[in-house]
């Protein structure tokens, strides 16, 4: 390579950067944020877009407003779960 970046057949590498990283990890991404039920905790499904038929086999997320995804967050009661396959 001749400099950072750069291939010898002249293809840039990917840019590894901190916010071009989330940013291209964003675009692959699918999540949903709710609740299962009125009465239950704030949940995100988070999993690649090639997982986007997992999702539609869950059950159904409600709403949660900001005000309740705030507070769960401040309270630190925010399930997480990871749709699709997991890596090796």
């Amino acid at each position: 390579m001749d400099h950072e970046g750069a291939r010898e057949d002249g293809v840039s590498a990917p840019d590894a950067s901190g916010d071009a990283l989330f940013e291209q990890l964003g675009a692959a991404l699918l999540w949903r944020v709710g609740r299962t039920a009125d009465d239950a905790p704030v949940t995100v499904r988070v999993g690649f877009a090639t997982s986007a038929p997992k999702f539609a086999e869950l059950t159904r997320l409600r709403s949660a407003s900001d005000a309740e995804i705030e507070e769960a967050v401040r309270a630190g009661v925010v399930e997480v779960e990871w749709v699709g396959p997991r890596a090796r």
